[in-house]
């Protein structure tokens, strides 16, 4: 199976009811994009998918690699290629960007198999410059405490470098353009591109339409009380754009 299947998602938190039913397919290969008013239930989609604990699935399925999601622990289903960029990174004084990404590439690599060594720090290191010179980092970056101290753009271009050196399968990316400025917007966007591919589903999650200039989606989809209301290409996210979401809300109560 080589997409994201969510089927009948209902998640609470703290004894409320967050998703109601929500249902998603996310193919490698294509990019889809999630949009919705504040407090619809998005982030609460990311962490789901990612396995936060604090997020209690009461019904529903999440399949990918012919494995129910939901049976997995967070870095299990890391190994098995589902990656999540955080909205808001947390700092980690003391962790250099370069060790953090070294030591989650070794984890991988010895839970497939235990007497994998990990990657030579010459091969890292290679590969590291490669991928900072695509996000136009500064290469003293990899030097500096992770997300520490980093100014928004910082904060997201640390996290699409994780994601390009993890290499994964399938990538969530988790209001991305969260306080970033049109230029590191633009950087941020470039190297996603770059990185999507037939072997990388990536689900934008988003407010506000501009990300969706820079990576085009396959597919959008509308996301309001819990569940995707409405899907459509990426002219979707334009009308939504100019007319809100109001149109939205009328037609799924006119639903009943």
């Amino acid at each position: 199976m080589t997409e994201l299947i969510v089927r009948n998602l209902h998640v609470s938190i703290e004894g409320k009811e967050i998703l109601k039913g929500l249902n998603l397919t996310l193919p490698k290969g294509e990019v889809h994009a999630i949009m919705g008013p504040n407090g619809t239930g998005k982030s609460t989609l990311a962490y789901t998918l990612m396995g936060h604990p604090a997020y209690e699935v009461t019904e529903g399925e999440i399949l990918f690699k012919d494995q129910n999601v939901l049976e997995l622990e967070p870095n299990e289903r890391s190994i098995l290629g589902i990656f999540l960029a955080f909205q808001y990174p947390v700092g980690i004084p003391g962790v250099t960007v370069a060790n953090f990404i070294r030591s989650a590439i070794n984890a991988r690599r010895r839970a497939l198999n235990p007497q994998d060594k990990g990657i030579q720090l010459l091969e890292f290191r290679k590969q590291v410059k490669e991928k900072m010179e695509l996000l136009q980092m500064d290469p003293a970056f990899a030097g500096r405490y992770l997300n520490d101290g980093f100014s928004g753009g910082e904060k997201k271009r640390a996290e699409i470098l994780q994601m390009a050196m993890l290499k994964p399968e399938i990538a969530i990316l988790d209001e991305t353009d969260s306080g970033l400025d049109i230029d590191a917007l633009k950087i941020v966007s470039e190297g996603v591109n770059t990185l999507k591919g037939p072997d990388l589903g990536v689900l934008v999650i988003t407010h506000y339409q501009r990300i969706l200039n820079y990576i085009k989606p396959d597919v959008v989809h509308v996301m309001m009380d819990g569940r995707i209301v409405e899907s459509g290409g990426s002219e979707l996210a334009l009308h939504l754009e100019e007319h809100g979401y109001e149109w939205i809300r009328e037609k799924v109560n006119g639903l009943g």
